[in-house]
């Protein structure tokens, strides 16, 4: 019964892990990158490349107006023999299409991606006036400062505090005493 259910949670993660790659048609798998976008910027992952003198290829960034590799916004590859990437910021809404050439000459694959507008948070001001002093914290509270006075009557206070307490305690340890 517990082998059951330990095969078909397996059996559930494998399938949810296919799941994405599955859906994303086979274009995107068969091309041998994976291009992302987040806000204005894209970036690819790719596993296909190897390095040669010190270089695992370069990756372009390409517009629907731009026809050659050579055309587009270039950017060397980076990472280990287990996964290369590249990335591009502050790229403008549209499609474009990432080429990714590795250093051996060969194409690792193409992609197309959209880049929809992001929509940055909007700072509105406000009437009030800023604080002057900012909160004040620490020994003494967010109040003022009363001075050596007040503070030896407080510490008067708990000393005598202190004392009954003490008082109160000796007394009932005795049984019986009036």
């Amino acid at each position: 019964m517990h082998n059951s259910r330990l095969l078909l949670r397996s059996g559930l993660t494998l399938a949810a892990a296919a799941l994405p790659a599955a859906l994303a048609g086979p274009s995107a798998a068969a091309s041998g990158i994976s291009v992302s976008t987040t806000g204005s910027t894209v970036s690819v992952v790719t596993s296909a490349c190897t390095q040669i003198n010190g270089s695992w290829g370069t990756a372009a960034l390409l517009t629907s107006r731009q026809a050659s590799f050579a055309q587009g916004r270039q950017v060397s590859l980076s990472g280990t023999s287990v996964s290369q990437s590249a990335a591009w910021s502050g790229v403008s809404p549209g499609t474009y299409t990432v080429v990714v050439v590795c250093s051996s000459g060969s194409t690792a694959g193409s992609q197309s991606v959209i880049v929809s507008s992001s929509t940055s948070p909007t700072i509105s001001a406000t009437s009030k006036p800023a604080p002057s002093r900012g909160v004040m914290g620490g020994l003494g509270g967010a109040a003022r400062d009363y001075g050596p006075l007040t503070l030896g009557i407080g510490a008067a206070l708990v000393g005598a505090g202190v004392v009954a307490t003490g008082w109160v305690l000796r007394r009932r340890s005795k049984p019986y005493r009036l």
